[in-house]
């Protein structure tokens, strides 16, 4: 399953923040159509996904009913990427 997307760059401040896009409502639900078959215990979903240049393997966080993707230094330096920034996501979720 090949999805894009638009979404908003979000710090959560925990210990050390972390920096995610969360997967609007409309591909969530296509997403926990096929969880099942997808995912690798609790809930997490493996994707392969494209932002800009960068190419990324990680998996999806469960959270309030979507999904949230999160996005590595290693991702987000390159392209100077920051809280609040606009980006456009191309994910394949692996099954």
């Amino acid at each position: 399953m090949e999805l894009v997307f638009d979404g908003r760059v979000i710090e959560w401040r925990g210990p050390s923040p972390f920096y995610f896009v969360g997967v609007p409502e409309e591909e969530s639900t296509e997403i926990r159509e096929i969880a099942s078959a997808a995912t690798y215990g609790w809930g997490v979903i493996p994707v392969d996904a494209r932002i800009g240049g960068s190419d990324f393997s990680t998996s999806l966080f469960p959270k309030d009913g979507g999904y949230l993707l999160p996005l590595k230094k290693a991702v987000r330096a390159p392209q100077g990427l920051s809280a609040g920034d606009e980006v456009t996501v191309t994910m394949t979720v692996r099954l």
